[in-house]
């Protein structure tokens, strides 16, 4: 079949990635570190466990297949306070084009570190302040392959730095998605579930970033000659933090003997192979209400994450949020506000709150 050269690509991705990852010995030596931040809300509360499951314009963070599953339009803004009062804004926008199932999508990060002081060799006690910015641009298209198979690829452009010194740089994305069960109306998929589903996603892959600007350069006197002169220092080149996910999930119906299926309870499960730090596991629980209401949490773990002495990240694991979405017009609309909760040691917690509006159309499943 001809989504099968599509799979072959993705896998052939897969194994390229792994040849970087899992080396925690170069742990803090890479560049990009904002590709690791997940800014959406719903991943975020089930510890990103969604990589099988997850749909719509959020599908472009953890495995751009999802992407392919957005009804019609769908519009996402989400807000993180992230650590120690770190500042992160996200836009997405997701539309489907043409008759053949394919979907394009749009989606803008910004991250503001806020005012640091500035301080010089002349001036140490201060001398006003700077902001450190990040802003990731991506561009993704995903499409349905056939009635279990989703796939897509996106491309992302960085760039980070201040005033004095920035770099930038690009990366790729791929993914699929594969579900047993298929139901051709939107609402009957939604409210009885899609059974088994599995999905594999490579991300950050893409060429090293280096750093060039006014601040890599130094005015200095030679001691040998009656004049001085500007140094110009060359920055090392930081490689992409390249993931490979796999991930897992089963829908559970709760309404046994009904024609209609008010509750569902899905259990999911990803495994994450890092190539700039140790590899991560995740399982997560998600209950839903018709499509109303939705419930979740997860734990994610990384050796020695349970220990303040051993753990190498600010994470603790825990993960929380909740949805509220309700229709509205009648081509089967929704505004949903979205929470999410992830602790953190010894920073503050941190809280991402996301806008969604899902404008009506034919289901793109």
């Amino acid at each position: 079949m001809n989504y099968m050269k599509y799979i072959t690509a993705i896998l052939a991705l897969v194994i390229s990635g792994q040849v970087f990852a899992g080396n925690p010995d170069r742990r803090g030596t890479n560049g990009g570190e904002q590709l690791l931040i997940n800014p959406w809300a719903r991943s975020n509360g089930w510890a990103n466990v969604n990589t099988a499951n997850v749909q719509g314009i959020e599908a472009t963070w953890i495995n751009v297949a999802g992407l392919a599953q957005t009804k019609q339009t769908e519009l996402v803004f989400s807000h993180t306070r992230y650590l120690a009062g770190i500042s992160i804004n996200n836009f997405g926008l997701s539309q489907v084009i043409g008759k053949n199932g394919g979907v394009i999508g749009l989606s803008l990060m910004n991250i503001n570190s806020g005012d640091i002081q500035r301080t010089t060799e002349q001036q140490p006690e201060g001398l006003g302040t700077f902001n450190v910015q990040f802003t990731n641009l991506a561009m993704s298209y995903a499409k349905k392959f056939s009635e279990k198979i989703y796939g897509g690829m996106l491309v992302r452009f960085l760039s980070e730095g201040t005033a004095e010194v920035a770099g930038s740089t690009m990366t790729l994305d791929a993914g699929v998605q594969y579900r047993t069960a298929t139901h051709t109306n939107e609402e009957i998929r939604r409210l009885k579930g899609n059974d088994f589903k599995l999905g594999i996603s490579v991300k950050n892959i893409g060429p090293d970033i280096s750093y060039a600007g006014d601040g890599m350069s130094i005015r200095a006197q030679d001691p040998s000659k009656s004049y001085s002169s500007t140094l110009q220092q060359r920055s090392a080149k930081d490689g992409m933090p390249s993931i490979v996910n796999f991930g897992m999930s089963y829908d559970f119906r709760l309404d046994k003997g009904t024609e209609v299926y008010f509750n569902r309870l899905t259990l999911a499960g990803n495994f994450t192979s890092h190539s700039y730090q140790d590899n991560t596991g995740a399982m997560g629980l998600e209950y839903a209400y018709k499509t109303f209401f939705m419930l979740r949490t997860g734990m994610l773990y990384q050796q020695g994450i349970f220990s303040s002495d051993a753990r190498n990240t600010a994470y603790t694991g825990f993960h929380a949020g909740f949805t509220l979405e309700l229709p509205f017009g009648k081509n089967k609309s929704s505004f949903a506000l979205d929470y999410s909760f992830k602790q953190t040691k010894p920073f503050g917690n941190m809280h991402t709150f996301g806008v969604r509006i899902d404008l009506g159309g034919k289901d793109n499943d």
